[in-house]
Parts: structure tokens; sequence; C-alpha cells
């Protein structure tokens, strides 16, 4: 089984802030869903968000919602080449620097 590594932030803060401050625990679902598919690398990934429903056991609305929190406080980039295209999703890490 492969492993990937999380920042101790994420676990420590992030985590309570989007789970216990936003009431957002599905934002935190997503996020790490994210970092995982990007295996931490700062490469865009490319997923719907049923996918990312099925992936995380979240339904697609709550994906949606999670999705805009993440790119509101700026922890993921979404971008899209057309507007019926699939997103990709770049995670970022602003505590980073």
């Amino acid at each position: 089984m492969r492993q990937f590594r999380v920042d101790a932030y994420v676990v420590d803060t992030l985590m309570a802030d989007l789970v216990s401050h936003d009431r957002r625990p599905s934002a935190f679902l997503v996020y790490l869903h994210l970092l995982r598919r990007s295996a931490g690398r700062p490469a865009a990934v490319a997923a719907s968000h049923q996918e990312m429903a099925i992936a995380t056991g979240l339904s697609k609305s709550a994906v949606q919602g999670a999705i805009r929190i993440l790119t509101r406080r700026r922890l993921v980039r979404a971008a899209r080449r057309h507007l019926t295209a699939v997103p990709t999703y770049a995670v970022l890490s602003p505590w980073r620097r």
C-alpha cells in the first residue's frame, strides 16, 4: 500500500478550523482527497464533483459546497478549459512560504 505525507498543520490546525469553526467537515474530507490524489505535488488533479462524491462518501452538493469553501479560503485553486470541462484542482498550502 502506498503512503503519502500530510503536514502536521493539516491535522492540527486546518482540521479543527474547517470542522469546528466553519462547520464544514466535508471541506476537510475533500481537501484530504485532493491532497492524496495530487500526492502532495503542486500538479493539478482533474476530478468531477461526482467522482469526488463517490470517493469521499459525500453527496455531490456537499462536494460542491466544500469546493466553494476551499477556493474561498485559498486552499484549492480550480480551473476549467471551457464551461463544460471537468475542473482541475491544485491543492495549495498557504501556510508554507
